[in-house]
C-alpha cells in the first residue's frame, strides 16, 4: 500500500530555541507533515523556500536579513496556497495584521502560545491540504480561462501569470523549461486522465504544471531534467493511442520564452486543425510560410517576399507550395483572407473597416465587394445569418 506523501514544513525563526522547540515537542508524524529546514533568518528561509517548496512555514516576524512579513508577501506571490503562521510579540501586533493581509492564516504570541493552538491550527491545515482536489481543479480551470483569453485576443494577463509559474511552481530550481502541447483528440481521455500516479511521480508531474485547453490540448512544463522521462512517458501512451500527438518548444528559461513558445504551439495546432496537418507533413519551408502567413493576417505577401522569407528560389517555392498544400499560392491566399474574415463576420462585432484591416483587404468598401464577389452575399447579410438575426440591407 503506498504511503502518504507528507506535507514539507518550514521553520523561520533567530531564535535557536525556537526552531529546535517547535522541531521537537511538536507530533508533526500525528499531522502527516514534517520539517523539511529551519532557517535562523528571512533571507536564508526564502532560499529553503525554493528549495523545499514547503506546503506551511511558521516565520517570526522580526528577523535579520530578511523579516517575516517580506518572507510572507515573497511566499505569496510565488505559491499562493501555502499557508503561512506568524510567529509574533505583542509589540509586533500591527506587523502580524499585515500578514494577515498578505495571506497569512494566521499569528501565534511566541511567548504565550499553547500547543493546543498550533495544533488546532495545523489539524486545519490537514484537512485543506490533504483533499486538494477541488482547489486544484479550481486553479487548473482559472488558468485554462486566462489562456484561452490570451491565446484568442481577449486579454493579456496570462503573460504576468507566466511569470509568476515560473518564480513558483514552475521554478525547478532555475532548470531550463521544455512546454509540450498534447492533442488527445480520439483518445476517449484527456492527458491528466491518461496518466496513472506511478508515472506522474516518474514524470515529475505535479501541481500547476498541467494546463488544459478545451477537451482535446494540454499544455505541459517539464524542465530539462526530466524531459527524457517526460518523452518516454509520452512514447508509453501513444503506444496504447496512437491518435496521441504532440509538439515541443524548449529550452526556455525567461517569461518571455514561455510566452512565445506559448504563441507558437497555438499558431501550430490552429494551422494542424485548419488544414489537417502537422508540421511533418509539410516541407519545412512550406511550413514556416503557412505559420507566417497565418501570424500576420494583415501583410500584403507575395509569392517572392515569401520564397525569400524561407531560402528558396521564387519558381521553387511555387511549385514545393502546390506540391504539399494542394492549391496554387494564390488560391491559398484567397480561401485563407476568406476563411479569416467569415470568422471575424460571425465571431466578432468589429466594423466592415477593422474586418478589411486585419484581412489585409484594403478599406471597408473594396472589402465589401470582394466579399460579396467570393460568396454572393454581402458581409451584412452573411454576419447577420450567422448570429440568428434579420438580415439588413447594405
Amino acid at each position: 500500500m503506498e504511503t502518504a506523501k507528507k506535507m514539507k514544513v518550514l521553520i523561520a525563526d533567530d531564535e535557536s530555541i525556537v526552531r529546535k522547540g517547535l522541531r521537537s515537542t511538536v507530533d508533526w508524524e500525528r499531522f502527516g507533515m514534517e520539517v523539511v529546514a529551519d532557517a535562523p533568518n528571512g533571507l536564508k528561509a526564502w532560499e529553503a523556500f525554493l528549495e523545499y517548496r514547503p506546503e506551511i512555514v511558521i516565520t517570526d516576524i522580526v528577523m535579520p536579513e530578511m523579516d517575516g512579513i517580506e518572507l510572507a508577501r515573497k511566499v505569496k506571490e510565488t505559491a499562493q496556497r501555502t499557508k503561512i503562521i506568524l510567529l509574533s510579540c505583542h509589540r509586533d501586533f500591527e506587523y502580524a495584521q499585515q500578514g494577515i493581509r498578505l495571506g497569512a492564516s494566521g499569528y501565534l504570541l511566541k511567548t504565550a502560545f499553547e500547543d493546543e493552538e498550533l495544533e488546532e491550527i495545523l489539524k486545519q491545515f490537514q484537512q485543506e491540504l490533504s483533499s486538494p482536489a477541488l482547489a486544484d481543479g479550481q486553479d487548473s480551470e482559472r488558468l485554462e480561462t486566462m489562456l484561452f483569453a490570451w491565446l484568442n485576443g481577449h486579454n493579456d494577463k496570462f503573460p504576468a501569470e507566466l511569470a509568476s509559474l515560473r518564480k513558483g511552481a514552475w521554478h525547478f530550481n532555475g532548470e531550463p523549461l521544455h512546454v509540450y502541447l498534447i492533442r488527445t483528440a480520439d483518445c476517449g481521455k484527456s492527458w491528466d486522465g491518461m496518466l496513472s500516479d506511478a508515472a506522474r511521480e516518474e514524470a515529475g508531474i505535479c501541481e500547476g504544471t498541467l494546463i488544459p485547453y478545451g477537451e482535446e490540448y494540454c499544455y505541459w512544463a517539464v524542465p530539462e531534467s526530466l524531459r527524457d522521462a517526460a518523452e518516454g512517458l509520452l512514447v508509453a501512451c501513444k503506444s496504447r493511442c496512437v491518435k496521441l500527438h504532440w509538439s515541443r518548444k524548449g529550452t526556455l528559461t525567461h517569461p518571455d520564452d514561455l510566452k512565445e513558445a506559448f504563441q507558437s504551439l497555438h499558431k501550430e495546432a490552429e494551422l494542424e486543425r485548419i488544414y489537417g496537418v502537422s508540421c511533418e507533413d509539410w516541407p519545412e519551408p512550406i511550413w514556416r510560410a503557412v505559420h507566417l502567413l497565418h501570424a500576420n493576417p494583415a501583410a500584403d505577401w507575395s509569392a517572392s517576399d515569401l520564397a525569400e522569407k524561407v531560402g528558396l528560389s521564387r519558381s521553387h517555392f511555387s511549385i514545393l507550395f502546390k506540391k504539399a498544400v494542394g492549391d496554387s499560392f494564390i488560391a491559398f491566399q484567397y480561401k485563407r483572407k476568406l476563411r479569416l474574415a467569415s470568422g471575424l463576420l460571425r465571431d466578432t462585432s468589429l466594423t466592415m473597416q477593422e474586418i478589411a484591416e486585419r484581412t489585409g483587404l484594403g478599406d471597408s468598401k473594396y472589402f465589401s465587394k470582394w466579399f460579396k464577389r467570393c460568396t454572393g452575399q454581402t458581409p451584412s447579410h452573411y454576419r447577420a445569418q450567422q448570429k440568428g438575426e434579420a438580415p439588413r440591407t447594405d
